[in-house]
């Protein structure tokens, strides 16, 4: 019983089963992070624009300021294949694609986003 032709399909079979779970409680669209000026400080009242890929452009889908700490949540993403933006005048913008696995994915973004004046689109 223990052979490859058992234990192959069998992990395969467990593998699939373990990522249908983690789809199954993470799939609710919520999106969240920071955005921070140059130096790292939180920007307080940036708007912050979710854009979601639409077969040949990205079109925005929702929009958000930030709080106090220079957090933000949006809660109905659709797509696996988004961009965020921010942008507070005087402080500067920010641009960020973001590949989820699979749609509607929840996320809490590892890095902030980070607002410059000499924003150049990446």
């Amino acid at each position: 019983m223990i052979n490859r032709f058992v234990l192959v399909p069998g992990a395969l079979v467990l593998i699939a089963i373990v990522w249908n779970i983690f789809v199954f409680t993470h799939n609710h669209g919520v999106v969240s992070g920071r955005v921070v000026d140059q130096a790292g400080a939180p920007v307080v009242g940036a708007e912050v624009k979710l854009w979601v890929f639409n077969f040949v452009t990205f079109n925005e889908r929702g929009s958000t300021q930030t709080g106090a700490d220079g957090s933000f949540t949006f809660t109905d993403n659709p797509s696996h294949n988004i961009q965020l933006s921010a942008e507070k005048p005087g402080i500067g913008r920010s641009r960020i694609p973001v590949r989820l696995y699979f749609r509607s994915e929840d996320i809490v973004l590892a890095e902030p986003l980070r607002l410059s004046r000499d924003f150049d689109g990446k």
